[in-house]
C-alpha cells in the first residue's frame, strides 16, 4: 500500500516586485498552511518524506507541514520537477519514487495538481484550492506501478471557516 499527499501551495501575494518562482505567501497564506498543516498532522499518518517544488510559495507552505508533522531536516526535499503547470512531471516524479517510501506528500502548483488529483484518485475535485490537502492511497507496492487509487482525504481551508 502506498499513499500521496497532495498540497497546493497556500495563498500567494502578486504585489511584490519578483520573479513568479519568488513570490511569498500573503498572510492569509500563512494563516490558511498553518491551519490545514496542523489537521492534517493530528488526523493523518506522518509521511516518510515532503517534496516541494521549489518555487518559495510551495516551500513555504510545505514547511509549515514539516513543522506540524515535526519531520527531520532530512525529510524534506525541494525538487524543480514539482514546478510544474501541467502534471506531467508530477506523474513522473511519482513513478520515480523509492520503493522503500509508503507514504510521501507532494507540495507544488495547479493546474497540474488538480489534473493529478482526479487521474489517480477515485473523486472528482472541480479545483484544488490554495493550500487544499487530497490524500490518496494506492494498492502497489511499486510507485512506477501506480494506478489510480482511493481518495480519502481532503482538507480545504475554505470549509474550515
Amino acid at each position: 500500500m502506498k499513499t500521496l499527499y497532495f498540497i497546493r501551495h497556500a495563498k500567494s501575494s502578486w504585489k511584490h516586485d519578483v520573479i513568479d518562482q519568488q513570490r511569498p505567501l500573503k498572510t492569509r497564506g500563512v494563516n490558511d498552511a498553518v491551519m490545514v498543516s496542523n489537521l492534517v498532522a493530528t488526523s493523518m499518518a506522518m509521511p516518510d518524506l515532503i517534496i516541494t517544488s521549489d518555487a518559495l510559495r510551495a516551500t513555504t507552505t510545505a514547511h509549515y507541514f514539516k513543522q506540524a508533522f515535526a519531520l527531520k531536516e532530512s525529510s524534506f526535499v525541494e525538487n524543480a520537477d514539482l514546478y510544474d503547470f501541467s502534471g506531467q512531471n508530477v506523474i513522473k516524479l511519482i513513478k520515480e519514487l523509492d520503493d522503500t517510501l509508503n507514504c510521501v506528500m507532494l507540495s507544488g502548483h495547479n493546474h497540474g495538481f488538480t489534473s493529478v488529483v482526479n487521474m489517480l484518485g477515485s473523486l472528482t475535485i472541480e479545483n484544488l484550492p490554495t493550500c487544499g490537502f487530497v490524500a490518496i492511497t494506492f494498492e502497489i507496492d511499486q510507485w512506477s506501478k501506480i494506478i489510480t487509487g482511493t481518495t480519502i482525504k481532503k482538507i480545504f481551508p475554505g470549509d474550515l471557516k
